[in-house]
C-alpha cells in the first residue's frame, strides 16, 4: 500500500465505523457507464446525465466491510477510462 492509499486508509478509519453503507460517487463518460454497472453489478446504481449528455454523475450505495474494501473498490474504478472519483 502505498503512502496516499495508506493516509486514506487512515482517514476513512478515522471517519467510519466498518462494516458500513459506504456512498461512491462518480462522474463518468456516457461510453464507460456499462464499465460502472459492471464494476457494481449487484447494486443499484443511480445516474444523473449532464446537460450536454457527454457525462453523467453516478451514485452507488454499497455496504464495506473494511477501509480495505473501500481502497479496492477505487482501484479497480480508476482503470475505467475517464472517471473522475468525487
Amino acid at each position: 500500500m502505498d503512502e496516499s492509499s495508506q493516509s486514506f486508509k487512515e482517514k476513512l478509519d478515522s471517519v467510519h465505523v466498518f462494516p458500513t453503507l459506504y456512498l461512491f460517487k462518480f462522474i463518468v463518460p456516457e461510453a464507460q457507464i456499462p464499465e460502472v454497472k459492471a464494476l457494481f453489478a449487484k447494486h443499484d446504481v443511480k445516474l444523473k446525465p449532464s446537460k450536454n449528455g457527454k457525462y453523467s454523475s453516478v451514485t452507488i450505495q454499497v455496504m464495506m466491510g473494511s477501509s480495505d474494501q473501500v481502497i479496492e473498490t477505487y482501484e479497480k474504478a480508476k482503470k475505467i477510462e475517464g472517471i473522475i472519483s468525487l
